[in-house]
């Protein structure tokens, strides 16, 4: 995850620890994560499809609270910086740029709970 998307936090209760923290919230082509600041709980996305879409088109109901975030983000298709909704759900994440409707659908892969950084960062 070397390339910059979009980097945030949400702050809500773990579904692992139950504490009201930060989840890390990353997201890059190749990957988008989802990672407990306080119990290392992680959720990790692969990419699925890449493509203009309708608002809602990949949103999916899951099993926990579906969350839904706006965050600025260069679009790699109209090449700008512009407001991008984020879907997040146990099993999908979704990022659609507000500009174009570029949208990149992630779906979950796998999941663990451990502190494990990603290359180049200190953990």
């Amino acid at each position: 995850m070397g390339e910059q998307f979009i980097f945030t936090k949400y702050r809500t209760s773990c579904y692992n620890c139950g504490q009201n923290v930060d989840q890390v919230i990353k997201a890059v082509r190749s990957q988008a994560q989802v990672e407990c600041s306080n119990c290392g709980a992680t959720r990790i996305f692969i990419p699925r499809t890449s493509e203009v879409g309708k608002p809602g088109l990949y949103t999916k109901i899951g099993c926990y609270d579906v969350w839904e975030l706006v965050e600025e983000a260069y679009c790699m298709n109209c090449c700008g910086t512009w407001p991008h909704d984020m879907v997040i759900g146990c099993s999908h994440f979704t990022v659609r740029c507000r500009n174009c409707g570029f949208t990149h659908f992630y779906k979950f892969n796998v999941e663990y709970v451990a502190k494990c950084p990603l290359p180049g960062e200190k953990g």
